[in-house]
């Protein structure tokens, strides 16, 4: 196995799910931090590796991979002992990617994103009253992926659930999941924070990025 190395930043959800992955999978790496407010992914160094200067960035011995399901689907395929992680089964595998492509274009950019990164990098800190009815929408849709369900892909674990729960615990800084409403959800959430390595690759994170957030003394408008 050649050397594993991250660069990421805590408080970004595509890095944890790259953290959750490599812990599950109990594998060693190095991890270095990008700090991407200061623009240190935009360093000549970086851009070599990554041309699209995002965070996650994996080095597997040499060779760059970025976008977190990318990743993670990369690191299953060829660490994991077996494939409960990402199955090998076709139909199977194209449930796991649906939900990797439901966080990575719904979740991640056009809910959470689309309300940090004006606070984060354009200062405002104002957040419409429809975008938080977005996220209570996508809410709506993992409830009913879990429809008769454990987990969002079936009734084990998955990377489409390590990539997911980063998503979702962020956008509970807006949005907090009523389990009248959404109970699966709120069960399923519970079953993830469980997981030993929840806490180091995930909540450490997390609690980085809320108090980002808080900062900036958000309100939210009619």
């Amino acid at each position: 196995m050649g050397k594993l190395i991250l660069y990421g930043i805590n408080p970004s959800p595509p890095v944890r799910a790259c953290l959750l992955t490599l812990k599950a999978l109990n594998l060693s790496y190095e991890y270095k931090i990008i700090n991407i407010l200061a623009k240190e992914q935009l360093s000549e160094d970086y851009m070599k590796k990554n041309p699209q200067h995002t965070v996650p960035t994996l080095d597997d011995d040499g060779h760059f991979i970025w976008d977190s399901h990318a990743i993670i689907a990369y690191l299953v395929g060829k660490y994991a002992t077996g494939d409960a992680l990402y199955p090998k089964d076709l139909l199977k595998r194209a449930v796991v990617d649906q939900r990797m492509y439901f966080e990575a274009s719904v979740l991640f950019q056009r809910t959470l994103c689309n309300i940090t990164f004006p606070m984060l990098f354009q200062n405002l800190t104002q957040i419409p009253r429809s975008k938080i009815d977005s996220i209570f929408d996508s809410y709506g849709f993992l409830e009913s992926f879990l429809k008769g369900r454990k987990y969002m892909a079936g009734n084990h674990l998955t990377i489409a659930d390590l990539s997911i729960v980063t998503s979702v615990t962020s956008l509970q800084i807006f949005a907090k999941i009523d389990r009248s409403k959404f109970p699966k959800l709120c069960d399923w959430l519970k079953t993830m924070q469980s997981l030993p390595y929840y806490e180091e690759a995930n909540g450490v994170g997390l609690k980085e990025l809320v108090k980002m957030l808080e900062a900036k003394n958000f309100t939210i408008v009619d």
